[in-house]
């Protein structure tokens, strides 16, 4: 941990320049937030009007989930309690919360994507059909109005132990094929899929693709992955996204995840990413 917010500290006057502040700017220490990539873009998105709502600078770690950053280190920040918060991408089950003493606040539940390559004619499948890829049971792209190629299957299966996210495709890591690609992050799995045309991937609807990305999300059982469909439960695939503090976080914290929660702003996030506001 220690080592984690060394790295915090030694990037934090980059951070400030870059963005054309200083700490002067604000009468006080900023308030410190990291985690996962996906939970991050909300809460940089809001940023400004976070800082408006609390009068304090507003640090946020987890870009890319780069420099350790990810469910596990958002924890670890939480657990500092005071002007420390994190962000999380999957559930957490109540006994881990309760073992760490964690105040779980929920934000918004995200569609997974289902991705393939452009150069894939298959516009859409059926959850069983997906299901079935991941699990190796469907090998080939024929079986499912395709060509006749080898699926390349590509898993990014973090958070092993808590419930939700990839989960909602297959309940457990040993039930997806054992012959697949497994990346560390979702700038991974968009070039996986982009370097194989008949590769198959999952990744969060907050993800910014590249411009000239060349891998496009399917329809599943004719549904895209809205808002909407994940309300009415006609799609799904999805993760959930939450804020975490320790028992004691700051009032201006508090505060924070409220705005991100209950603030107009919010509005225009899940409109962007059709986020399910929970």
């Amino acid at each position: 941990m220690y080592r984690l917010f060394a790295v915090l500290a030694l990037c934090l006057p980059l951070l400030l320049a870059a963005r054309g502040a200083t700490a002067d700017t604000f009468e006080e220490e900023p308030i410190v937030g990291a985690g996962a990539h996906f939970a991050w873009v909300v809460f940089d998105a809001l940023r400004p009007d976070l800082e408006r709502a609390t009068g304090r600078l507003v640090e946020l770690h987890g870009r890319y989930s780069a420099l350790g950053m990810g469910c596990n280190a958002g924890i670890k920040i939480a657990a500092r309690n005071g002007d420390h918060f994190g962000f999380v991408c999957c559930p957490l089950a109540d006994e881990e919360v309760k073992r760490k003493k964690l105040r779980v606040f929920p934000i918004a539940r995200e569609p997974i994507l289902i991705m393939v390559n452009d150069a894939n004619p298959v516009r859409e499948l059926s959850a069983e059909q997906v299901r079935a890829i991941f699990r190796g049971e469907i090998a080939n792209w024929k079986d499912v109005g395709g060509r006749d190629e080898p699926i390349v299957v590509v898993t990014r299966l973090h958070c092993k132990k808590r419930p939700g996210h990839w989960k909602t495709i297959l309940p457990d890591a040993r039930a997806f094929r054992p012959q697949r690609l497994n990346v560390s992050s979702a700038a991974e799995m968009e070039q996986r899929i982009a370097a194989f045309p008949g590769a198959i991937g999952h990744i969060g609807a907050t993800w910014d693709f590249q411009p000239d990305s060349t891998i496009h999300a399917l329809r599943i059982d004719g549904r895209e992955a809205t808002a909407d469909n994940l309300r009415s439960g006609h799609y799904p695939f999805y993760r959930d996204l939450s804020a975490v503090t320790g028992p004691d976080p700051s009032p201006d914290v508090l505060t924070l995840i409220d705005r991100v929660r209950n603030g107009d702003a919010i509005q225009r996030i899940v409109a962007r990413y059709q986020l399910m506001k929970l």
